[in-house]
């Protein structure tokens, strides 16, 4: 069963926080579950160009494969949200977030992928992923062979 003691936003009213991203809002619950894919879909996120201030409005799929932590869902949410107001390119949004969650749970693989609106007739989709350095080439192998079966049930769009 999972602990949550630590856990000090879900089931609060007053969370949302959008002056700055700020990985301090990410919080985490000790892994029971073991080595599998934990999939995140973000339809909703908004950010500002860091030159125009125009609105850029994406959908994020962060998948990752825990090691011993794993990254409670509101406040992941709270997370994207607090990046509404601030600006940034696409690319730099996209290497943050997957940056700020290895920071906070050390994840032995994670996959950040931003699927931005067309601006200008132009889409942007910056994909970041990363494995933990200390990983064997065996380990690899085999988070690479669970992602690909990931992908391809995510095909289905459950």
């Amino acid at each position: 069963m999972s602990n949550t003691k630590d856990l000090t936003l879900l089931g609060k009213k007053t969370t949302y926080k959008l002056d700055k991203p700020d990985k301090n809002i990410l919080e985490t619950f000790d892994n029971v579950a073991g080595q599998i894919v934990v999939p995140f879909l973000c339809h909703e996120f908004t950010s500002i160009c860091p030159m125009t201030g125009q609105p850029d409005f994406a959908k994020f799929e962060i998948a990752y494969i825990p090691d011993g932590k794993c990254i409670e869902s509101k406040s992941l949410k709270l997370y994207l949200f607090s990046f509404r107001n601030h600006g940034e390119f696409h690319e730099d949004v996209t290497n943050r977030i997957m940056e700020d969650i290895i920071d906070k749970i050390k994840p032995k693989f994670i996959r950040v992928w931003g699927d931005f609106n067309v601006r200008g007739g132009i889409a942007i989709k910056p994909m970041a992923l990363k494995f933990k350095d200390e990983l064997s080439s065996d380990e690899k192998e085999d988070i690479k062979i669970k992602m690909e079966n990931y992908d391809r049930l995510r095909k289905f769009d459950f």
